[in-house]
Parts: structure tokens; sequence; C-alpha cells
């Protein structure tokens, strides 16, 4: 059969699991998609019918991705984000003004967001569009002018700006009243891990291994699709997250989350947090908005231990 001649589901089903997926709550996707709980759980079930395969595990108060879910989710959102940046596109075509930066839905949420108040009262003149998508986006195609991209140095796009390094760190609530990871307190916690495995330096097991832990087992772990929400369980007293430094820093420093002390290793990998233009002659408003992200990454590697 050629491709042509395959069948796609319908786009609206596929727009509401990928809402879902992002999200791991009906509650909120629905929230996001402006609809009720009841017309997004339609939707759902009308993409499993349509495939013949269950791709979510329903539980009591929560929901996860089954195998195949997890399959799709991958690919459909990697697909919808591709067409929402391309409809948002050609929306600002009518009216485009201001600076477009896109990052990962974990990098926006957690590093650019909590500094758009301070960069908007240093630059007020610009107007800045926040671009949060996991898909590497063709940046011209899709008008956006600059990106924040996670990669090793050599893979990283040429004229790529480097910003900081990966380094981790063990955090938690102060409630939680724990400030070591170690075999004494590991049996007692319950651990919030990124559910990415080709990223072994943001996995408990692997990171226990390092440490020397891996014989002492947690009291459970939590699997979480996107980091941001790894961390806000953390913030939410839910349990040990492996912190990336760069981007739980503004909750280090407010005491939303704390440091925990261990033997593990503060960095295992090459990648780096990238800054990318689109342009090699960008207009004086990518300029700014460039030369104000270096800045806010030099301050934190200036005062980084």
């Amino acid at each position: 059969m050629s491709k042509s001649a395959v069948r796609l589901p319908p786009l609206d089903a596929v727009r509401g699991f990928v809402a879902v997926g992002r999200r791991m709550s009906v509650t909120l996707a629905a929230e996001d998609l402006f609809l009720t709980q009841s017309a997004v759980s339609r939707k759902l079930r009308t993409l499993e019918d349509y495939l013949g395969v269950e791709l979510l595990e329903r539980g009591h108060r929560s929901i996860s991705l089954t195998p195949a879910g997890e399959h799709f989710f991958r690919v459909a959102e990697q697909s919808i984000s591709q067409i929402e940046a391309a409809v948002a596109y050609l929306g600002r075509q009518k009216t485009r003004a201001g600076v477009t930066i896109t990052a990962s839905i974990g990098v926006s949420g957690l590093w650019l967001l909590p500094r758009l108040g301070r960069l908007q009262g240093e630059l007020p003149g610009i107007d800045v569009r926040v671009e949060a998508n996991n898909a590497l986006l063709d940046l011209r195609a899709a008008g956006i002018d600059l990106a924040i991209r996670y990669c090793s140095g050599r893979d990283a796009p040429p004229g790529a700006l480097r910003l900081f390094g990966e380094c981790t760190v063990p955090v938690a609530h102060p409630s939680l009243a724990v400030d070591r990871v170690d075999a004494e307190t590991l049996p007692a916690l319950t651990l919030l891990e990124f559910g990415d495995p080709g990223r072994p330096w943001l996995q408990w097991s692997e990171q226990l291994h390092a440490a020397s832990l891996d014989r002492d087992a947690p009291r459970r772990v939590v699997h979480f699709n996107q980091y941001d929400q790894v961390i806000q369980a953390a913030i939410a007293g839910q349990g040990v997250a492996l912190g990336r430094r760069a981007l739980v820093e503004p909750m280090l420093a407010d005491g939303r989350l704390k440091a925990l002390a261990w033997r593990g290793p503060a960095a295992s990998t090459e990648h780096a947090y990238w800054l990318v233009q689109a342009e090699s002659e960008p207009a004086a408003e990518v300029i700014a908005i460039r030369d104000w992200i270096l800045t806010e990454a030099r301050h934190y590697n200036e005062q980084d231990p």
C-alpha cells in the first residue's frame, strides 16, 4: 500500500491525544483546548477505536501512556507541533512584529518564562513571543528568530553560541525534610524521573549506579514524559527530582526547592544549551534579545558553583 493510500485518523482526535500526552491530564488538556473534559475523552476514544489499540492506561486519578501510546505520541507530538508552528507563522505574516524565540517545553517553562519579566523591564520596546516546542523546527520556515537548542557540541548548528553546560543535582521541596540522598534515606524516598531513556544522565537508575546506590531500592519511582512536569511535581512536594541546575536555579534561589547532598556525579554529558539565530545578519531587535539572553547565561555561569 502506498503512503498516499493510508487512511489517517481525524486530526482533531490526534490533537486531543497530543494535548493529553503533553499534560498527562485530561482536565488540563481540556483547559488548553478550551473544551470540556468529556469532549476530550471522546476524542481519545475516537482515536483509539480508529487505531485499534489502547493509547492510555487509565487509573483512578491518573493516566499514563501505554507502549503503543508512547510510540504514537512521539510521532504525533512532533507533527502537531510542526503544524501549529506553520499556522502561527502564517498568522504572523499579517502583522509580523517583535522577536520569536523557540525552546523545548522544559526550557521555556523553567528558564525563559521566569526571566520574561526582567526582559520586558530592560527591553520594553520589543515584543517577545515564546514558541515552546519539543520539535526541532526549521527556524526560517517557521518564522522564528532565535532558538535555544540542547545538544552536544558536535551536533550544534554552525554559528551556535554556547549558553551553559548541563549539571544535575537532586532537588526537593523543603517540606520533605530531607537533606541528602544516600543508602539511609533512599528507601523512604519517592524519585521523580524524566522518561527519556536516551538521556541516561537524567535517569535515576544510571545516577544511582554511578553513586554506588543501586543496591538500595527507593520507595517508588514516578515517571513523567515532560521535564517541567518532573520539576512541578518536586515543587509540590511529591518526591525528589534530578534537577538540571541551570533550569531550577530560580527555584533554588527563592526556596521553592533545595539541593540535596549526595555522592552522584554533578555532570555526565557533553550536552549543553546553545543559542541559534535564524539569520546571519538579524534585525536590531533580534540582536538586542540575543545579547540579553547571552548576558543572562553569563550571569548564571559566573555564579555556578
